[in-house]
């Protein structure tokens, strides 16, 4: 059984605003640039590295490897932690004759071709799921945030979800799989959100108990073992009293990573602050915060979303300002100012294809700018 009793207890004993960020990789080879599957490879390497040892850790596939930061204080201390990592990681796929680069999806590379890795873990995950496991080869950036209080977790959850298609709007990047064009800005959530179980976006919870008593219902039942069957795009993190925002698309660019990790920080400390001010808040229903989840999937920041209070449509070009606004009282206790890009890695990478660059060059160039960015934090795309 999962103890909710000592879930609860972890988050009454939770820091505000702690930060941890997990971010996914591709692994590649060098000469095709397609999925290779070299994670046990690299976990080799990383284990005798005293700062990777403590933050790679395996994914779903053979294919993926991750890189965690571990708790951080700040932003600030989180961020410096995972540039470390990631400057160690390439600098260990560079001695394996192996590449790595981070979109949501991989162009091409078959799903049908890819190993789940030998962990209880995700053999667990592969039993339970079967094919909606194997199809799910997608990589994308979670970040931990913490939250002091069980019912507050729970409220800043609540408050967050009319949020995240607007977050995942600014981080789509994925728009190809199968080898073309999917005509979607982020093919990675519809492939994970829409597919997996408890995923995408809950209904509010209002209470913690409401909460706890939804998880006890679920083991009960024997639908989930422990908490991570928990997969929605916004969660609390039993066993690290986080509020853990897993919405966006991993980004090709190091330090667009980074801004975004900023923003998500600052959304769950500005709803944080408006529990804490009771700033009046109605909850959108399920059906209109899952239209705006849509046109994110389908149009990133191309399209228009609705604005959940008016109901009026505005540009999606807009989000990112209109969050800055919402969250510049956090951010100015916080001191975060995230530079966030005009433009997302979707409509880059269609850009790109469309003026007449093969697949392949496009995704090159991507992987390329990880190598500058994430191996190489000082050099800007």
């Amino acid at each position: 059984m999962l103890d909710m009793v000592r879930a609860r207890e972890v988050f009454e004993a939770s820091q505000d605003f702690t930060v941890g960020l997990e971010e996914e990789f591709q692994i590649l080879d060098p000469d095709t640039l397609s999925l290779a599957q070299r994670y046990e490879l690299l976990r080799a390497g990383a284990d005798a590295d005293p700062v990777l040892a403590a933050a790679v850790a395996g994914e779903l596939i053979e294919s993926e490897i991750e890189i965690r930061s571990g708790k951080g204080a700040t932003l600030a201390d989180a961020v410096a932690s995972q540039r470390d990592a990631r400057t160690q990681l390439f600098r260990l796929a560079a001695e394996h004759d192996t590449r790595l680069a981070v979109t949501g999806t991989h162009p091409w590379s078959p799903w049908q071709d890819q190993r789940v890795i030998d962990t209880d873990h995700y053999h667990r995950v592969e039993e339970g799921l079967k094919y909606v496991a194997w199809r799910n080869n997608t990589f994308s950036l979670h970040v931990h945030v913490g939250v002091h209080g069980a019912d507050r977790a729970i409220a800043v959850c609540d408050r967050l979800r009319p949020v995240l298609p607007e977050l995942l709007a600014i981080s789509a990047n994925s728009p190809f799989l199968d080898g073309r064009d999917s005509g979607l800005h982020s093919v990675r959530t519809q492939i994970f959100t829409k597919s997996f179980p408890r995923c995408g976006i809950p209904d509010p919870f209002g209470s913690f108990q409401a909460y706890a008593d939804y998880v006890d219902l679920l083991v009960r039942t024997s639908s989930i073992v422990e908490h991570t069957q928990l997969w929605w795009s916004v969660r609390p993190h039993h066993a690290f009293g986080t509020v853990e925002v897993r919405i966006c698309d991993a980004q090709s660019d190091g330090e667009a990573a980074t801004a975004l990790a900023g923003l998500i920080v600052s959304c769950v400390a500005q709803a944080a602050r408006d529990y804490d001010e009771s700033v009046p808040f109605d909850h959108p229903p399920g059906r209109l915060v899952e239209e705006n989840f849509w046109r994110a999937i389908r149009y990133g920041l191309d399209g228009r979303m609705i604005d959940l209070t008016t109901l009026e449509e505005f540009p999606s070009a807009a989000i990112a300002d209109r969050l800055l606004a919402w969250t510049a009282p956090a951010r100015a206790t916080l001191g975060i100012e995230p530079s966030i890009a005009v433009e997302n890695g979707a409509q880059r990478q269609r850009r790109a294809l469309e003026s007449g660059t093969p697949m392949r060059d496009v995704f090159a160039a991507e992987a390329d700018m990880a190598a500058r960015t994430y191996a190489n934090p000082e050099v800007r795309a």
